[in-house]
């Protein structure tokens, strides 16, 4: 569903969709009061300014820091969930460089952990793309190919953290503390 196209009163189905989460978190969300809706004849209606306002920008102001994932390797989404959910962080794991310049645009994120090889756009045009919004936002750059020309680029910015491929939990650990961040104590 494209940004320009997305009402002002959504449907549950399409929070779901603009949010990027299953359907039935949404209904949870709404029931719990977590989400702005209101009954308009016994269907429920989220108002999307009001969730872009105080939902999606809440999360800076609530001390959990948030972080989004760029990588389109199934396999490597799920350690991050896994190990970010454990330390406490917000999250958002996206597969595209468009997905995490969308999301980017919508709401500010702690830190970001960006693959260089993504099936749509080039790491280091993603990585501009998000310093030119946030030129503060530390990025950790994953990759399998450490000696590629797009990390090159990347690094003609200034200095970068970069984890290899495959990655450990630990390295994610390090990094996140680096990053002045309390990291996942507990080992998987």
């Amino acid at each position: 569903m494209a940004d320009l196209a997305t009402p002002e009163l959504m449907t549950v189905k399409e929070t779901a969709e603009y949010l990027r989460i299953p359907l039935p978190t949404v209904y949870y969300l709404v029931q719990r009061g977590q989400l702005p809706a209101v009954q308009i004849g016994g269907r429920w209606r989220i108002k999307r300014s009001l969730l872009d306002r105080d939902v999606l920008r809440k999360e800076d102001e609530a001390g959990q820091p948030t972080v989004m994932v760029v990588d389109d390797d199934p396999a490597l989404q799920a350690l991050f969930k896994q190990f970010l959910k454990k330390a406490g962080f917000g999250r958002l794991v996206v597969g595209t460089g468009a997905e995490a310049i969308a999301m980017a645009k919508k709401q500010k994120f702690d830190f970001v952990f960006l693959d260089l090889k993504l099936p749509d756009v080039p790491g280091d045009e993603v990585y501009s793309q998000l310093k030119a919004l946030y030129p503060d936002l530390p990025i950790v750059v994953i990759t399998g190919y450490p000696d590629s020309e797009i990390l090159s680029r990347i690094l003609g910015h200034g200095p970068v953290t970069v984890i290899k491929k495959p990655i450990e939990y630990d390295q994610l650990n390090l990094a996140v503390k680096q990053l002045g961040h309390k990291g996942a104590e507990a080992a998987v």
